[in-house]
């Protein structure tokens, strides 16, 4: 995971910089995989800024006539404050980085199912659900992990991408026809990489995990890794995907990655100092396959939250979910440092419930969603357990942000009052490229309990 606890992402910066004044020199790698960045100064008062792949666990001999392209790292240089940079990087990420159908287009306001059923849902309930998101004036659900083969909770089937046509209530097209005439787009949830020990996938091809020869392969998140460095794994794997997106309208997609590689070792290959370079060049390549043949889907990334948020990411899929925790008041603080270095166009920030899951503290619902309102916003919640008053609330202001989805997704970013300097706000603005519209947003910092 590139950036769970570091992200590969620095800005270097005068001592009395500001984000509107004094001199700051930003680094961004375009890649998904081990970092090494650095800061350096020496006897001459000279300072050496640097960012490249990491020598952990990494060394590639070439043979006579074999290549090894190193990844890019984005670089920029402001005269007026770190404002400036996270505005190039910004405009760099959408215009540059990001590619395709959806690069420029308003991204649709999504419903998820996971925190409204968890594991258990059929296809009418997930019906149910695109009614409510009609209604609200949603335009894409979303069938979270549980749509496929035997999978009931995350101990089993992962590696087995079949529709479980009995969980559903019939097939797959007939489920997303249903949604599709109310109006509403429908998405699935994956995460291809991973393989469940109880799975036909690991029965059939247990050499295909990254394990250690004579040792138990370390579980997480009763899980194992596919090693995509291979061909015939790369091969499988598109082929399964295939068969379902074929079946029907799939317009989104999210692309899951919920434990890190532990077990560094390829039986496939002969050097195990490539293995980790070798697994991400084989996942690109994987992803570079999809979105060739499904330029029409929108692909979201997501590895346990945030925990692959970056450039090299954000070439194949065009926004990332930005953190499990969707406590408002803490996203206010996680959104405000993802935005030194990513546009909010990428950040996906979803409306959670009253009491959330995650830190049991209360947030008003307005407060919910203003925060969403600032990335690409979306919602957890269950409309079945919304008061009247709070589904009305919800529609209107899910036309609110509909009205100035454009300028945050599209405009420059200006902070105004960081949360980190306690003053007990936090401000941000976003204004237009023509500079005739701005959002303005106000938070209070208040401790709900």
């Amino acid at each position: 995971m590139s950036s769970n606890q570091y992200s590969p992402v620095l800005v270097l910066c005068d001592h009395t910089a500001t984000e509107s004044t004094g001199r700051a020199w930003g680094m961004n790698f375009v890649y998904s995989g081990g970092f090494e960045a650095q800061v350096t100064g020496e006897q001459f008062d000279q300072t050496r800024f640097q960012m490249g792949l990491s020598d952990d666990r990494f060394s590639y001999p070439l043979e006579p006539g074999e290549e090894l392209v190193a990844p890019e790292v984005i670089m920029t240089y402001s005269d007026a404050g770190i404002e400036r940079v996270s505005q190039n990087f910004h405009r760099c990420i959408r215009t540059r980085v990001c590619r395709g159908m959806w690069r420029d287009a308003p991204r649709p306001v999504l419903i998820n199912s996971w925190e409204a059923f968890y594991f258990d849902f059929t296809g009418e309930s997930l019906v149910k659900l695109a009614e409510k998101a009609s209604k609200r004036r949603h335009r894409d659900a979303r069938d979270d992990d549980g749509w496929f083969s035997t999978r009931r909770d995350d101990l089993r089937a992962l590696g087995d991408w079949t529709v479980n046509e009995g969980k559903l209530g019939g097939t797959l097209a007939e489920l997303v026809e249903r949604v599709n005439a109310l109006g509403v787009k429908f998405g699935l949830w994956v995460e291809p990489e991973m393989v469940s020990e109880d799975s036909e996938l690991y029965r059939e091809h247990p050499d295909w995990v990254l394990a250690v020869p004579g040792k138990g392969p370390v579980l997480g998140r009763d899980q194992l890794v596919l090693d995509l460095s291979r061909p015939e794994v790369r091969e499988n794997l598109f082929a399964q995907l295939c068969a379902v997106f074929d079946q029907a309208n799939i317009e989104y997609v999210k692309w899951d990655y919920n434990r890190s590689i532990v077990d560094t070792y390829s039986r496939a290959s002969n050097d195990q100092g490539k293995v980790l370079y070798d697994y991400m060049l084989g996942l690109y390549d994987l992803l570079d396959r999809l979105v060739a043949r499904y330029p029409k889907i929108l692909f979201e990334g997501c590895s346990a939250g945030g925990g692959r948020f970056d450039a090299g990411m954000l070439y194949y899929m065009p926004q990332i979910w930005t953190s499990d925790n969707t406590d408002a008041l803490q996203r206010i603080f996680i959104q405000w440092g993802v935005s030194n270095f990513f546009p909010a166009v990428a950040m996906a920030s979803h409306v959670s419930v009253d009491t959330n899951y995650q830190t049991g503290r209360k947030t008003p619902l307005k407060l919910r969603f203003d925060v969403a309102m600032s990335g690409r916003m979306g919602m957890e919640l269950q409309p079945a357990h919304m008061t009247d008053e709070d589904k009305a609330f919800a529609r209107r202001a899910i036309a609110d942000y509909k009205l100035i989805r454009p300028v945050v997704q599209q405009g420059d970013l200006y902070r105004l009052i960081s949360p980190f300097d306690k003053t007990g706000y936090a401000s941000l603005m976003y204004v237009s490229p023509e500079k005739d519209h701005a959002a303005y947003f106000v938070y209070k910092l208040e401790q709900y309990h």
